[in-house]
């Protein structure tokens, strides 16, 4: 059973930066893709940003250009730095994996970080 540990998230004024850090108790290979999620109070979690094996990288609109996730392999750890941070960016972000498995695979969730942005 995997399990995932984020660290980093705090408190930050507009415009400032964090990096998170999602380390994995298992070889990240297991995994065919990690990503950061996040949730606001009142609504639903949304997908923030996602690595695939392959290193490929998708993120949502509302970060491009600003976030930027990568993976150490060597350290089992996926980052997300999150720059130019704007109020609206404030939740509780989750690292998330998935590894395949039939017939629909596993979903792993790490206990989840506060970011706090200020205006």
């Amino acid at each position: 059973q995997a399990q995932l540990v984020e660290s980093g998230g705090g408190l930050v004024q507009s415009g400032g930066s964090l990096r998170l850090s999602c380390a994995a108790s298992v070889n990240v290979f297991t995994f065919t893709r990690m990503g950061w999620h996040r949730q606001a109070p009142g609504k639903a979690r949304e997908l923030v940003a996602e690595i695939s094996i392959d290193d490929s990288a998708d993120y949502a609109d509302s970060v491009k250009g600003r976030f930027n996730i990568s993976k150490d392999n060597a350290k089992n750890t996926v980052y997300l730095q999150m720059n130019r941070l704007k109020p609206d960016d404030t939740g509780v972000y989750y690292c998330h994996a998935h590894s395949p498995s039939w017939p629909t695979g596993n979903d792993y969730w790490g206990q989840g970080t506060q970011v706090t942005v200020s205006s």
